[in-house]
């Protein structure tokens, strides 16, 4: 099929007084250079936004977890069943890595799976606050987010620790099924108190509190307490 429809090209003309040509869009003038195709790429890479990329943007928060984010709410991260539904896995192979007995959807992952959610209440309890999960990933996001108030300091924290909890529940998933590796929770919070931390040192050259005081009081080291 391929064949046929290069013959179909050759012989199609569009202009007889113009010659057939490459041409690189962007500029049509200038030509092809990697430096625009980079530039390019890395555009076209980064933001991913509409509604839902507008819910992960984070300045804050590395790239690559504001994609996985938007993957995860766009329901088009690699879940077991997801793979089921692409005919790449059997449904016999489709139940939650972490031994649960459920199908491993995005959904039942971060929020009904036994271990994998119950992050997001360790991480609450590491705030001293409290809430329940919704059962859909928008809705736990929403709530979440504004579960210790609407200011603008206080959703921006609590998105970062989404981002982080997304980020963290996924990488262990992965580490559990690649390699056979499960962590306990308690270190997977060792892991969203550090790497927050980092994050947000990353960004504020001032922020000067350590380790100590980071993980027995967050919100006090931010001044929103």
């Amino acid at each position: 099929m391929l064949g046929e429809c290069h013959l179909l090209l050759n012989n199609f003309v569009m202009q007889t007084d113009v010659s057939d040509r490459w041409q690189w869009l962007p500029d049509t003038v200038g030509g092809y250079t990697v430096r625009e195709a980079y530039q390019l790429l890395t555009y076209q890479s980064a933001p991913m936004i509409d509604a839902t990329g507008e819910l992960v943007s984070h300045k804050q928060v590395p790239l690559k977890v504001s994609i996985l984010a938007w993957r995860l709410l766009q329901d088009r991260l690699p879940t077991k069943f997801n793979l089921f539904r692409r005919r790449i896995l059997q449904q016999a192979d489709v139940t939650c890595v972490a031994g649960c007995g459920f199908d491993e959807s995005a959904t039942h992952l971060f929020l009904h799976c036994a271990y994998f959610s119950s992050i997001w209440q360790h991480i609450r309890n590491w705030l001293g606050i409290s809430g329940v999960d919704p059962f859909t990933l928008h809705d736990h996001f929403f709530q979440f987010t504004n579960s210790i108030g609407m200011s603008r300091k206080r959703r921006s924290f609590m998105q970062l620790l989404w981002l982080m909890g997304v980020w963290i529940v996924w990488n262990e998933r992965n580490n559990k099924v690649f390699k056979n590796i499960q962590t306990t929770m308690i270190d997977l919070l060792e892991k969203v108190k550090y790497h927050s931390l980092w994050w947000l040192k990353a960004h504020n050259a001032i922020f000067v509190y350590g380790n100590h005081n980071w993980w027995s009081n967050p919100l006090l080291c931010l001044g929103i307490d």
